[in-house]
Formats: C-alpha cells, sequence, structure tokens
C-alpha cells in the first residue's frame, strides 16, 4: 500500500498525499476532478478563512448539504484550524437541524443550495452561528464558497494539532428524543485507520477507485473518503443514491471498492440491466447499517463475483466492531446470519445486566473496547458515563457468539429502530406525534420490512370523541420530524400494554410481527 501511513495524524492525510501522488486523482464528482495537490492547499485555504473568521481550537463547522467533493475539502480545512466538522443530518426537519447547530454551538455552517430555505427558517433560532457559507449558488447576506476560499491564502497554517483533538461530531438520535453529538478524535480515526488498512476490505491500492454513495452525516460515508485519500486512492462521489447511475459507473469508471447498504443492493438488483452489467473491476463491496437478507445477498455475491464484507459498528465507534469478511460468505460455512469477528486490537463480548460475560449460545449485550470508541457525548457526561464504563462502550444492541467466534445480532436492548440504515428511536416520533390535539397516547415500534429491514409503526389510543384517521397522524409527524422517521403505518388501540410501573411494553407489541422472524431485528 502506498499512501499516508496508517499511523499519521488525522491533519497529516492530505498533507502526506499531496507529496507521494500530487498530480493523482482524489475526488470525482459530477465529472470534476480534484487532485491531491488540490485538495490538500483547499483544506489550507478553508483552514486559513476559518481562523480568519474566528474559528478556535475546538469550535465546530457544521455543513448540511447533499454529498459532494468540497465536503472533503471542508473536513480537511477544518481539522488544519483545529476544529470539528459537524455532519447535519440533511434528512432533518428544520427544527431538528436547528437543534443539531445549537446543540453544536457552531459558528460557521457551511450549506448547500437544497438546504437554504430551510437554514432561512432556523437563522433566527441560532444565535451562536456567526457565518454562514451557501455553496453552489448566491444567498444574500452568506459568504458564496468558492469566492471566500479562493481569496484565502493557500499556505498550511501548520497549528499544533493534538491526538485529542476532536475532528468530526456526528449525531446519533437520542432515547429522549434528542439527538447526542458523537465526538471522534484524531486519535480515534488514527486507531480506527491502524485497524483498517490491516483488513482486505479497506486496503484500497493508489489510484484505485472507490465508490461513496453514502451520505456524508453518516460514518460509514465520511470514512469511504478518508480511507481513500489516506491511501492515494480516487473517491467517486455521488450526491445522492441513483442505482442507474451507480451500474453506470461501476461499468465506465471500472470501480473497485465500494459500500452500499442492503437496501440499496436491493435497488440495484432490482434493476433491469443488473446481470447485464460489467462488475469484473469490482474487488470488494462491503455493506452494513441493518441485516441483508440471505437470497438476496447470494444473488449479489454471484451476480457482481468479487469479496464480500459485512461490517457492525456504531457511530460510537466510528463505524468499527466485527466484519464477516469474504470466506464467511461461503454458503457452507454457514455464517450469513452472523456480523463476523472482532476487528484486530478490539474487544468485543456479551455480557449479562451484571456486566459478567456471556457462554457461547447464551444473548447478552454487546460491548465494545477498543482506542477507536468516542471520546464521549458532547456536553452530555452523564450519557457519556452510561454509555462507556470501565472502558466498555454498551452499545444497546444484544447478541451472542457462536463456538466459532462469530457475534450473531439477536434484538435490541433499547429500543432503537434501524430503517434503512437510518436509527430511529421511538421517543423521538412519540413526541411528535403525541402533540397531535386528537392522541391520547402513543408508541412507536419496529416492525419487519423487505425493503428497510424495518419500518416505523405507531400505535395511537384516540382521545375521547376523536376519530382522526391514520393519514393525519402521519401527515401530523411529517411536519416536525424527519421522513425516514414518520410511521409507515398507524394503528389505533383501547390502550397501550403497560407493565405495573407504567412502562410501555414494546415487546408485547412488537411479538406478533417477529414472532415468525428468524432474528429478532431487521
Amino acid at each position: 500500500m502506498a499512501g499516508a501511513k496508517a499511523h499519521a495524524h488525522f491533519v497529516q492525510i492530505t498533507r502526506e498525499q499531496a507529496k507521494l501522488t500530487p498530480d493523482g486523482i482524489a475526488m470525482w464528482f459530477e465529472d470534476r476532478e480534484t487532485t491531491f495537490h488540490q485538495l490538500d492547499e483547499r483544506a489550507s485555504q478553508i483552514a486559513n478563512g476559518l481562523i480568519d473568521a474566528g474559528v478556535t481550537p475546538g469550535e465546530r463547522v457544521a455543513f448540511l448539504g447533499k454529498n459532494m467533493d468540497v465536503y472533503y475539502e471542508i473536513l480537511f480545512g477544518v481539522v488544519k484550524a483545529r476544529g470539528a466538522m459537524t455532519g447535519v443530518n440533511n434528512r432533518l426537519a428544520p427544527p431538528e437541524i436547528a437543534y443539531v447547530v445549537n446543540d453544536s454551538e457552531a459558528s460557521v455552517l457551511c450549506v448547500s443550495r437544497d438546504y437554504f430555505d430551510a437554514v432561512d427558517a432556523i437563522r433566527a433560532e441560532c444565535p451562536k452561528l456567526k457565518t454562514i457559507i451557501a455553496i453552489e449558488g448566491e444567498h444574500h447576506g452568506w459568504l458564496s464558497f468558492e469566492s471566500w476560499r479562493d481569496a484565502q491564502s493557500p499556505a498550511d497554517p501548520m497549528l499544533d494539532n493534538q491526538d485529542d483533538d476532536d475532528v468530526i461530531q456526528l449525531y446519533t438520535s437520542g432515547t429522549t428524543g434528542f439527538p447526542k453529538g458523537v465526538q471522534l478524535s484524531s486519535a480515534n480515526y488514527q486507531a480506527f485507520m491502524e485497524r483498517a488498512f490491516s483488513l482486505p476490505w479497506a486496503k484500497y491500492e493508489t489510484g484505485e477507485r472507490v465508490m461513496n454513495a453514502m451520505p456524508l452525516f453518516h460514518v460509514a460515508g465520511v470514512n469511504i473518503g478518508v480511507l481513500a485519500v489516506a491511501q492515494g486512492a480516487q473517491t467517486l462521489i455521488l450526491r445522492e443514491v441513483d442505482p442507474v447511475l451507480i451500474l453506470k459507473l461501476v461499468e465506465e469508471k471500472k470501480i473497485n471498492h465500494a459500500f452500499w447498504v442492503p437496501a440499496v443492493i436491493l435497488l440495484l438488483s432490482q434493476q433491469p440491466n443488473f446481470r447485464d452489467v460489467d462488475f469484473s473491476s469490482l474487488k470488494q463491496v462491503s455493506y452494513g447499517a441493518s441485516p441483508i437478507a440471505e437470497d438476496l445477498l447470494k444473488e449479489a455475491v454471484e451476480v457482481m463475483g468479487c469479496g464480500f464484507t459485512q461490517l457492525y459498528g456504531l457511530t460510537e465507534t466510528i463505524g468499527a466492531g466485527t466484519n464477516l469478511p469474504n470466506e464467511g460468505h461461503d454458503i457452507s460455512k454457514g455464517k450469513l446470519r452472523s456480523c463476523g469477528v472482532p476487528w484486530p486490537g478490539a474487544l468485543v463480548r456479551t455480557v449479562d445486566e451484571k456486566g459478567e460475560p456471556t457462554a457461547a449460545g447464551e444473548v447478552g449485550e454487546i460491548v465494545i473496547k477498543a482506542p477507536f470508541v468516542m471520546k464521549g457525548y458532547w456536553n452530555k457526561p452523564e450519557a457519556t458515563a452510561d454509555a462507556i464504563r470501565d472502558g466498555w462502550f454498551h452499545t444497546g444492541d444484544a447478541g451472542y457468539f457462536d463456538e466459532d467466534g462469530y457475534l450473531y445480532i439477536h434484538d435490541r436492548v433499547k429500543d432503537m429502530i434501524v430503517s434503512g440504515g437510518e436509527n430511529v428511536y421511538p421517543a423521538e416520533v412519540e413526541n411528535a406525534i403525541f402533540s397531535h390535539p386528537d392522541v391520547a397516547d402513543v408508541a412507536v415500534i419496529g416492525i419487519p420490512s423487505e425493503k428497510w429491514g424495518e419500518e416505523v409503526k405507531a400505535f395511537v389510543v384516540k382521545k375521547p370523541g376523536a376519530d382522526p384517521a391514520p393519514d393525519s397522524i402521519i401527515a401530523f409527524a411529517r411536519e416536525r420530524i424527519a421522513a425516514y422517521k414518520v410511521p409507515k403505518s398507524v394503528d389505533f388501540i383501547d390502550a397501550l400494554p403497560r407493565n405495573p410501573s407504567g412502562k410501555i411494553l414494546r415487546k408485547d407489541l412488537r411479538e406478533p410481527y417477529w414472532k415468525d422472524q428468524k432474528r429478532r431485528v431487521g
């Protein structure tokens, strides 16, 4: 592998590649190419612009937009300024966007043209936001990205970056309805890269082509580009998931590596030309974020004819934890339902309620100890202490190891729903629905979905004398929360099942939908 050394500090990634392969193509986006030299120089320009704008070490710079090449320019620029990049989920409703911007205390927001109206709607609610930079368009009162960037000095500021510096802050849904900012440090990423480079799925050779169609507000999307730049590979960035374009680029651009969530693999398999595409350049397809149907996986392996790796991890672990390698996809081994074995240098266990390790075949909560586990939740010490105990990160997922050391996801200790790779906590949805004038009580669960793994379903108790239609409940929720969190269906119920202390018994609501499933999550 030629490229930035695995032990290099995050801030050194573009510097190293600018020296090693200055004229190599780092980024491809809608026929626009950026060399490694240009990427490093633009990162320096952005860093200088941010420093001039008053960004100080540790400060957050937010990004709201669809996938684009300039995201990585901004990311590496923010790190050169010793700031932390805060990716804002572009699928959030305006009130949720405002929450993330305010919680992160971002003073600068970079926003693409698709979200100008959303930012206009919340601007007055974000008092700490001093500078807004418009990407791919002009907006009165905001800086124009390219003009602002190009007016800055290309000299690298060469600040004294530290291993403990936060480099990326991503938001994960919260059990109380409020998202939590996950602090990922330079040291976390150093540990992540050192281990990723030892695994076949993440070994990119200099000049190889890596497709990035995953959203850049997700850790998987971020990681694809970071790993590629760190190894001198080219990242081909898609603005959004487009199955027709994906198949076209795989063939035309001779893609070597790709990460696709199961919902995307399903979309590809449904295209009429799926079996006619030339996949011969593909070396490796990685997938994760939600389980995959066995029949779909078998078809993908047959048609694409390359290596497949399943990845299990969380934002709090930079997406790392376990991986089911190529050999695990051999049908004769019977491991297709497993999410694999622990990453090198990572300890992964299942534990009982007392924190004691469970035996093979015995279900327990999955816990992870590794140097890539997050520094903590931003400004939430109690949540951090609850999640990381004695160095072990408690995932909230339940699973078991077989006799061969392969991990199987069984259920969730918490109530989180994973729909199409997006985390949804019932509390978020319930809070949105509960304010409906005709709703007396509500509970939300995830039910099986062939397309999404799980989909959101709401059970509503009507107020006396009220008779709302399911569509009105759904429409009401859509105005308040992101579309992917909105229930796909609503059932009315006389009373919610509760235990003696009043806690909703979600398992009782879920049981009829999952009783015939081989696993208890999607």
